[in-house]
């Protein structure tokens, strides 16, 4: 039946136009953003699964940026520890030398004490040098708390995150304290290994005796500070190994993402290249539905 009032062909060609048009701009959106994800009208539950792993990855890129800093902290620290260790001819090591050789009969101790009195201010200087971002573990003072806490990792199970962290002890690492505690600078019958003084020593047995024990504080420092280095060079690799971890989690992260809310291009390539053809048919299909109305006229021709 031919009906002036309705259409039904006209209206059903533009019902599959608009339809047309909505698919593709959907598809002119996916191909714009890249994703097929990118608003929770598109997909709640993709879109809220994708919004907290964002979350997480931005802060296990904070953990990243953390276990720079705390790389560069332990590093500086290590490498004075190392460099207070010394060799043959500085630090301890050198110290420790000078010391046996002051033990030798007749020997002028007075030149002797003025290498050791070198290396004991070099000692100081290396260890109040041993700075990065505020913090020194080496030559401390009464405001350097007792433990810090390096920030190592990031998780979150369900809506309870957790974060990991390395605990030091800085008195492990102390070679000068506020309270005279430390590696060099702790007092054995008043004398420590930063105020070793053999000036006055003769070639006198119970000089000799003095000598001895001032050997055995060198090496006792010397073992303590190496014990020291070996620990930061244990938490120095386990900061690399945390490091490489976190960036390959993150990278991990971003791909499980993209596997929830990225477009696949080539299908949406192909789809576009679909819906422009049936778009331009779905607007010749409604110009010739309205057209047939005009034979209608020569009826009453």
């Amino acid at each position: 039946m031919s009906s002036l009032l309705t259409n039904s062909t006209a209206m059903t060609a533009l019902q599959t136009l608009r339809s047309v048009s909505s698919q593709l701009s959907a598809t002119q959106t996916r191909i714009s953003t890249g994703q097929r994800v990118s608003t929770a009208s598109d997909n709640a539950a993709y879109w809220s699964i994708a919004t907290s792993m964002r979350a997480d990855n931005a802060a296990l890129s904070a953990v990243s940026d953390s276990l720079g800093l705390s790389a560069a902290t332990v590093d500086t620290e290590y490498t004075a520890l190392s460099t207070a260790i010394g060799d043959k001819d500085s630090g301890l090591t050198k110290l420790q030398s000078l010391l046996v050789q002051a033990k030798t009969a007749g020997i002028d101790r007075s030149k002797i004490q003025a290498d050791v009195t070198q290396i004991q201010q070099q000692l100081k200087s290396t260890a109040d040098a041993a700075t990065f971002n505020g913090v020194n573990w080496l030559s401390t003072t009464a405001s350097t708390p007792a433990t810090f806490d390096l920030v190592s990792s990031y998780s979150r199970v369900g809506s309870t995150p957790t974060t990991g962290s390395i605990t030091l002890s800085v008195s492990n690492y102390s070679l000068y304290t506020a309270t005279s505690s430390g590696i060099l600078d702790t007092q054995t019958s008043g004398v420590s290994v930063a105020n070793i003084d053999i000036t006055s020593l003769t070639d006198a047995a119970s000089d000799q005796t003095t000598l001895d024990g001032y050997i055995a504080q060198v090496t006792a420092a010397i073992n303590s500070a190496a014990s020291a280095a070996a620990n930061l060079g244990a938490v120095k690799n386990r900061i690399s190994t945390n490091t490489e971890f976190v960036k390959s989690l993150m990278d991990s992260v971003d791909r499980g993402i993209g596997q929830l809310v990225d477009a696949d291009m080539n299908q949406e390539s192909t789809r576009l290249a679909a819906l422009q053809v049936q778009q331009q048919l779905g607007v010749q299909a409604l110009s010739i539905a309205n057209n047939s109305s005009q034979s209608i006229l020569s009826l009453f021709r």
